[in-house]
């Protein structure tokens, strides 16, 4: 019987529907004298709760851990990040989706993400297609994702660009963006696991790399 796969989620929380998919969730949120944890609220944003539909659409049978960061406002800070990351590395997790980025470059957020990737977690992050570097998606170590519109479904594309390593389906539930592309490539990158346990995290992203739909970014062409 192979081992169960925990994937841990940085988001807004989740869906009653999704309960039977968590096996833990916990709220991180800021206070006068720094930052406190609690249990989980409803997910009053609504993004989280997309976000986990997108991971279990491609893993139905992986257990999520939910670190709640954002409120209704859709505002978190590299303090709750990293807290949540830390709770994230003792719920041993093997993969985490973080559809989300900050413009701050923490150390607290840096060797947050660290510690995960020298532990071996596999850590996902959201990376605009253009723009300004976001965090913490530009730390070494850190899988890039954005949304990528050539993407079915079932496909996902090998960028190797300035802005993202990976990109994915970039619609979920009447949601777009580089998030939800985030999102669907922690997915299928859940899916390898279980499919192919044993290989290295090395080995994973080249299997990604092979198996990706599209290789390069979307090149425009004018009529």
């Amino acid at each position: 019987m192979r081992p169960e796969l925990r994937v841990g989620v940085v988001d807004s929380g989740f869906a009653e529907s999704q309960s039977a998919s968590v096996s833990g969730a916990r709220r991180f949120f800021l206070t006068d004298d720094g930052h406190a944890e609690g249990d989980s609220l409803a997910d009053a944003l609504g993004h989280g709760s997309v976000v986990c539909e997108a991971i279990l659409s491609h893993v139905p049978g992986a257990r999520l851990c939910v670190a709640q960061v954002f409120d209704e406002r859709g505002v978190t800070s590299p303090l709750q990040i990293a807290a949540a990351l830390h709770w994230l590395g003792e719920q041993g997790v093997r993969v985490i989706n973080l559809s989300l980025g900050v413009r701050q470059d923490r150390p607290i957020l840096r060797e947050a993400v660290a510690g995960l990737i020298e532990a071996g977690v596999l850590v996902c992050a959201s990376s605009p297609a253009r723009g300004e570097p976001v965090f913490p998606a530009s730390y070494p170590g850190v899988i890039r994702v954005t949304g990528d519109a050539r993407c079915g479904e079932g496909e996902w594309s090998w960028l190797d660009s300035p802005q993202a390593d990976f990109g994915a389906a970039v619609t979920v539930a009447g949601r777009s963006g580089a998030s939800l592309g985030c999102a669907a490539f922690s997915g299928h990158l859940a899916a390898l696991l279980v499919e192919r346990p044993k290989l290295s995290n090395v080995q994973l992203v080249e299997v990604m790399r092979e198996k990706a739909a599209f290789r390069g970014i979307e090149r425009k062409v004018s009529l």
